[in-house]
């Protein structure tokens, strides 16, 4: 049965690609889940982009030969490698031993069925594609989109113009920037909506009630709700103003310093949580390919910034 049914003639261009983002140490590299492919490989002009001392510590391989297609392959050696998948709830690490061919032209590492199978990758060819590595098929990772190339641009000279222009844009958007009155800045079309799934009366687990704490902890609370309440993220709650729900906050401590916490665990047992709440890293250096200047801001007390 179609899913979607391609025009006539047409299917072939619903095919798809299977190249996801990894890390090799902190270089950013393209991966082709290939299960057509019977060795895990890479091209060395590719190779040396991503690793360029990689003639230095290569392993001999002898007496095997490959192929793609009708043609064959000229192994150089087997180098082994550790990539790191990112995601933003559990990066999982694999080490892989890359079959290093000569003529090979492919502008990323091919992974084949042997560590396919190997490390227990499956693709999941849904609406959404995806792959997951071993028995838990937890967490998901995504594929690139294969409309979309994320290109970096290395930094160039500066010029008059190039200054002129950011100052332009720097000016446009000044919202979005922190200022003496405003130190946390603005973050918009990013609003949390936090929907219970129970109603009033709400259950006794929701309804916390204030309980008594060290005369250090409270110290501390004091300090840090003087802060945010002169950031504007929190507000006294007036004495004949209703309260549905009381989250109690804590104080912990580390390497002598405090931080306060809200004890929402009660509180997420009955909400109804998003699909997937957590930006996709491909998905957002692909929004990035698109931009004419990326810049590295502090996002201090991010979690601050958003309306709930």
């Amino acid at each position: 049965m179609y899913r979607t049914k391609p025009a006539k003639g047409m299917g072939y261009t619903a095919g798809k690609s299977s190249i996801s983002i990894v890390l090799v140490d902190i270089q950013e590299a393209k991966v082709n889940l290939d299960e057509g492919a019977y060795c895990t490989c890479v091209g060395k002009s590719y190779l040396k982009t991503i690793v360029p001392d990689w003639q230095e510590k290569p392993m001999p391989i002898q007496g095997v030969k490959f192929s793609s297609a009708s043609e064959s392959m000229k192994p150089l050696g087997i180098i082994d490698l550790t990539l790191t998948l990112p995601h933003p709830s559990q990066c999982v690490r694999i080490k892989v031993a890359f079959v290093v061919m000569d003529n090979c032209t492919s502008n990323h590492f091919i992974l084949g069925n042997d560590y396919l199978s190997i490390y227990g990758i499956d693709i999941s060819n849904q609406k959404n594609r995806y792959f997951t590595i071993g028995d838990n098929k937890r967490p998901i990772f995504g594929f690139l989109n294969n409309k979309k190339q994320i290109t970096v641009i290395k930094n160039e000279e500066k010029s008059p113009e190039k200054e002129l222009f950011i100052s332009e844009q720097l000016k446009e958007y000044k919202n979005a920037f922190a200022t003496d009155k405003e130190p946390l800045g603005a973050i918009i079309r990013h609003e949390v909506d936090i929907t219970l799934n129970v109603g009033k009366p709400y259950p006794p687990l929701l309804r916390r009630t204030a309980y008594p704490d060290s005369s250090r902890a409270r110290e501390a609370l004091e300090v840090h709700i003087k802060d945010i309440m002169d950031l504007g993220v929190l507000r006294k709650v007036g004495h004949n103003e209703p309260l549905e729900v009381t989250t109690p906050v804590i104080i912990t401590w580390h390497n002598g310093k405090s931080r306060m916490v809200g004890h929402f665990r009660a509180l997420n047992t009955y909400n109804i949580p998003d699909r997937y709440p957590i930006p996709r890293i491909h998905e957002t250096l692909t929004q990035l390919s698109q931009a004419n200047l990326i810049t590295a801001m502090d996002a201090l007390k991010g979690f601050n910034q958003n309306v709930l």
